[in-house]
């Protein structure tokens, strides 16, 4: 091959970002991820995936770099980046991307504010790192969909990209050194779907060891460790290896331009974003037709196959299994309203009433949606009862970025994850650095924020 090889490119692009030249909505949207990043995090620490990982951390030890978020300890930097990775995933609350199918702050977040802890730099230095983390996990993550998606969870795989791009841009390397990193985390990005027959712990795993793997390939990286520079299009790179159709082009097309953390859209209910488009059109029919859910007949749900390869599930037996199944989620929302965090818990998930309504819930694809996935991921429902037939057709859930939710919502998102934990006077205190983090010229005082927790 001859020319500049994309991840050359790449690390020209991670290498002239400055924060200076973002704007004030890049600026803004970034500390909106940080912050509900973290209200994922904390109260994802507190689950029983969470305990898991914080004591396994515990357990290892390591060299006190930077803050373990669920339980304000210290740890090395690689196992902070593991631990805070894994902990922000578990609740299925953190942040999408549609076109790409990235989560990207469960494993870029964790890497880029452990590192940024660790070598004592600030506010600005950690957006810079962030903004370019999302770029390149989601330019990625956009090249192989959808067919990558098939086998391959994007958050695990894109991801790992993302995290050694913010750290190898918080470690000041060089474009050679950028191209070992990226090459290096290419060959070792990973995460499969099979857990999804069980319903197993290892999706929370994914984005711990795309934040850990992140870190690692930048230090190495930083000492001279070399990598392929044609990972991503090489003959036996990630594109032939992982994709039927990679996309090329999606990796340069506005690059420097137009900035993909702006197409970044925040969940509002625990469950799989898959399930949103349909809980939104419920959730308004029920609101605008006062629908009770003892009179339906039948609840029809048309969405795009994607969203039926990781939701079709009519008989969860675990609150994770719940949270992957459509019909429940279409069930709960009937009953109940806006799916909460109590909605998916164990003993409800086996409730008669849920279970009755399920068995009326029949999904379908629909080739009109199917083309428009995955830049959208529209669902439209149809509710029969005895004599009435009611429909709602949603294109944009709300969080998406076409669909924005407030900054005022985001917040109260972030106080009823963190304030049972952490009391509302630490919440809102961290309400108030995040949203100003660029002012922060280290992170001590944020940090010190999640030490010696309850």
């Amino acid at each position: 091959m001859t020319g500049k090889s994309l991840t050359e490119i790449l690390g020209t692009f991670i290498i002239e970002t400055k924060y200076e030249n973002l704007t004030e909505e890049i600026k803004d949207i970034t500390k909106l991820s940080i912050l509900d990043f973290l209200g994922s995090t904390i109260a994802g620490s507190k689950t029983k995936a969470g305990k898991i990982f914080l004591k396994f951390i515990e357990d290892l030890g390591g060299k006190a770099e930077s803050s373990i978020i669920g339980n304000g300890k210290k740890t090395s930097v690689i196992n902070a980046a593991f631990a805070n990775g894994g902990c922000c995933h578990i609740l299925e609350l953190d942040d999408i991307h549609k076109a790409s199918t990235v989560h990207a702050a469960a494993p870029i977040i964790p890497a880029a504010l452990a590192l940024t802890e660790k070598l004592n730099l600030g506010g600005k230095e950690l957006i810079e790192a962030v903004v370019v983390g999302y770029e390149v996990a989601i330019r990625i993550g956009e090249a192989v969909n959808p067919s990558h998606y098939y086998y391959w969870h994007n958050t695990a795989t894109c991801g790992t990209f993302g995290a050694a791009a913010a750290a190898g841009k918080l470690l000041g390397l060089n474009r050679d050194e950028l191209v070992y990193a990226l090459g290096n985390a290419g060959s070792i990005a990973a995460g499969l779907w099979e857990f999804l027959r069980d319903g197993a712990m290892t999706k929370h795993l994914h984005p711990a060891n795309a934040a850990k793997n992140g870190v690692t390939v930048a230090l190495l990286a930083k000492d001279g460790f070399t990598g392929p520079k044609y990972i991503l299009e090489g003959k036996k790179g990630f594109f032939n290896a992982m994709a039927k159709d990679a996309n090329v082009n999606k990796i340069t097309l506005n690059l420097g331009h137009n900035y993909k953390i702006m197409e970044n859209c925040f969940k509002l209910y625990p469950s799989c974003r898959h399930t949103h488009p349909a809980i939104d059109a419920v959730l308004s029919l029920k609101d605008k037709y006062k629908i009770k859910y003892s009179e339906v007949k039948k609840i029809k749900v048309y969405t795009y196959t994607a969203a039926l390869e990781i939701t079709n599930h009519f008989n969860p037996k675990s609150p994770y299994e719940a949270k992957f199944s459509l019909p429940y989620c279409v069930a709960i929302s009937l009953i109940f309203g806006k799916p909460q965090l109590s909605h998916f818990d164990k003993q409800l998930i086996f409730d008669e009433r849920i279970k009755n309504l399920i068995d009326r819930v029949e999904l379908n694809t629909s080739e009109d949606i199917n083309r428009l996935y995955p830049q959208r991921w529209p669902a439209k429902v149809v509710i029969e009862g005895a004599l009435d037939r009611f429909e709602e057709y949603v294109e944009y859930p709300k969080g998406d970025f076409e669909n924005p939710a407030s900054d005022e919502m985001l917040i109260e998102k972030f106080e009823e994850l963190v304030v049972p934990f952490l009391g509302e006077n630490k919440c809102k205190k961290i309400v108030d650095i995040v949203l100003n983090i660029d002012q922060q010229k280290n992170l001590l005082k944020f940090s010190k924020l999640f030490l010696n927790q309850n």
